[in-house]
């Protein structure tokens, strides 16, 4: 759920990736550092739009959580530039003739930031925590094709699926909910408070208000590269986006995650500010509480959906740097559907829609927003005045993140609006919101044949087999308006040019490993 940074090429950006690789080589982490490494030295002062949630990977589902824990932890795979899963903790993999048996062989000598060895030990338990339902761990469903996870020896973990899985290695390296812990660091209490991860830089202490302090890991697994080049890390909460670009400028930070859209023309050419832009994979969309009338009739739904006009919304929120879609997926990526069937702010075709579901007098809607992530709130300011004409009144619920999350997971909402960030695998875009039994489907949607769609679809390893599945999958949602999609929006993010080797990435993780001041 939740917003935003990015990079390199268009491909790279939405991640055009069809099949995954079975089978990797090993990165080269031996590489002695050459004579015009870049400086060592510094500490880098990051500035976040907000405070994070929480610091244990497997339960924050915050983005301004996930941006430190980023450089934090590792996991097994990571995307690499263009997105692909390339290797991390794991070496190399290969899978059995029947798609069924993953067998991963680890990087040996990586060490915990407590001095410990990392083991297949730690990869057992970091996903059997994951599954338990106990935990109830947010990104559990990360894990539901798995059968079991064996460590063979120290250094090779076996997993069994109970069918093919294409995107296995994706499920288990495309977000940092999936980092490998150590279980004395859970065992004692301590994790959300100070975590133990194998990254780049180790946690060092967080204030309310002051910041996370992260300081340069010795031991990292890349250290004979010269990496990480800082001295460490320190990211602030700056909410209001005016105030955290002027503190870009006036030096107070070297790097921030957004840039108001409407600043981005005047930025162009500046000797004081660098701005990194890409096409995203985000979306951003609203969904109504189909638990609650009248939105629990699919007529009231799409009357709203046709309604709305995208691309007023979009220029609205972003200043045009965003493309207005009907899916999720955008244009690009080898997933990409081209279905949009509502028109845009057609107040004829949504009131006979209305006339047809019997609603003959107005309505109200409350619109769960976080001024943490403003976007939502002009979104919601602009579909407010969109509805008027059809006497649909709206009112703005504008709270704090973390109220956010909680007002959403009890269902405390007529409609809640936010983004899902990071996205690479096309069941990360739809199997979880909108499957009858899937972890965020908050607004209570329930279709049978598209749950059927989206089982079969997550085992299919022919990709163009799996496209069409999901051609029909989008449809459906669209049709029913599980989620009312709105645009997807351009990765953007800046920092100083006093700052090197960092660049905005098309999964929105904000990696400091390889960059460097001075």
């Amino acid at each position: 759920m939740k917003p935003v940074p990015f990079r390199a090429t268009l491909a790279a950006a939405i991640g055009l990736v069809a099949v995954l690789p079975i089978a990797s080589g090993a990165l080269d982490a031996s590489a002695p550092p050459t004579s015009d490494a870049p400086a060592s030295g510094g500490v880098l002062v990051a500035a976040q739009s907000a405070e994070p949630e929480r610091f244990d990977p497997h339960m924050t589902s915050g983005y301004a959580s996930y941006q430190v824990l980023e450089n934090v932890f590792d996991t097994l795979v990571q995307p690499g530039d263009d997105l692909t899963m390339e290797p991390a903790l794991a070496t190399e993999w290969t899978v059995s003739d029947d798609q069924l048996t993953w067998t991963f062989t680890l990087r040996e000598g990586v060490q915990f930031h407590n001095g410990r060895e990392l083991t297949s030990a730690d990869v057992v338990y970091s996903f059997e925590r994951i599954r338990d339902p106990e935990v109830a761990s947010g990104v559990a469903y990360r894990l539901d094709a798995v059968d079991t996870i064996t460590a063979l020896d120290d250094y090779t973990v076996e997993i069994v699926v109970t069918a093919p899985t294409p995107n296995l290695l994706t499920l288990l390296g495309g977000y940092k909910g999936m980092a490998i812990v150590a279980e004395e660091n859970v065992t004692d209490g301590s994790i959300d408070t100070a975590p133990i991860g194998t990254g780049p830089f180790v946690f060092e202490s967080y204030t309310a208000g002051d910041g996370v302090e992260l300081v340069r890991n010795d031991n990292y697994w890349r250290a004979d590269e010269g990496l990480p080049y800082l001295d460490g890390v320190r990211f602030v909460a700056i909410p209001d986006p005016t105030v955290k670009l002027t503190s870009l400028q006036t030096g107070d930070v070297d790097w921030i995650d957004g840039v108001p859209p409407a600043e981005l023309e005047s930025l162009e050419g500046s000797d004081d500010v660098v701005v990194g832009r890409v096409a995203g994979s985000d979306y951003h969309y609203f969904a109504l509480n189909q638990t609650r009338p009248p939105f629990d009739d699919v007529r009231v739904r799409q009357a709203i959906a046709t309604a709305i006009d995208r691309e007023e919304i979009t220029e609205a929120a972003t200043f045009g740097a965003a493309t207005a879609n009907q899916t999720a997926i955008p244009d690009g990526s080898f997933w990409y559907y081209d279905y949009a069937p509502y028109a845009a702010g057609d107040i004829e075709a949504a009131q006979a829609l209305l006339d047809e579901a019997g609603i003959t007098d107005g309505f109200s809607i409350e619109f769960l927003v976080t001024s943490d992530y403003p976007e939502t709130v002009t979104q919601a300011q602009v579909i407010a005045a969109q509805l008027e004409p059809l006497d649909i009144e709206v009112t703005i619920n504008d709270v704090d993140f973390s109220t956010w999350l909680d007002l959403e997971a009890q269902g405390e909402f007529d409609a809640f609006m936010l983004s899902w960030i990071g996205n690479i695998d096309p069941d990360e875009f739809y199997y979880s919101q909108h499957h009858t039994d899937g972890t965020f489907n908050f607004q209570g949607y329930s279709n049978p044949a598209l749950d059927e769609l989206l089982d079969a679809a997550r085992v299919e390893p022919d990709s163009d087999a799996r496209k069409a599945l999901y051609d029909e999958i989008a449809t459906i949602i669209v049709d029913d308006a599980s989620y009312i999609y709105l645009y997807n929006p351009d990765n953007i993010d800046a920092w100083s040019p006093d700052v090197s080797g960092y660049e905005t990435r098309g999964d929105n993780a904000i990696r400091f490993v390889e960059t460097s001041l001075g």
